[in-house]
């Protein structure tokens, strides 16, 4: 087992040891056990570099995008390729998502 010195301010030393007491452990017993908790909560997520690019270039692209006006937005809309929907989707769906996305705009 390893050993660690730790400076805590005062007050957060004090709530320790009341917390602690509350639970019926010692305080190095409550220390680890909360350090144990919150390690098991934060999982280690390594992101790679090229991830880290890519979504800061789509961030940079948003922004960007988010300067067109509301007319240059309506004009790029009006000329995108009109489809016929899926089939499995009926045209109930198709009109509550229309209304959603009209109220987005």
């Amino acid at each position: 087992m390893s050993r660690l010195t730790l400076r805590l301010p005062e007050t957060l030393h004090q709530q320790l040891i009341h917390l602690a007491e509350g639970e019926g452990v010692s305080l190095n017993q409550y220390i680890v056990y909360a350090l144990t908790r919150q390690a098991a909560l934060a999982p280690i997520i390594q992101v790679p570099e090229a991830e880290i690019e890519q979504q800061q270039a789509f961030q940079r692209l948003i922004k960007q995008l988010g300067q067109a006006s509301p007319a240059e937005m309506e004009s790029v809309l009006t000329m995108r390729e009109q489809t016929e929907p899926e089939s499995d989707l009926s045209s109930e769906i198709v009109t509550r998502l229309q209304e959603c996305i009209r109220k987005q705009v």
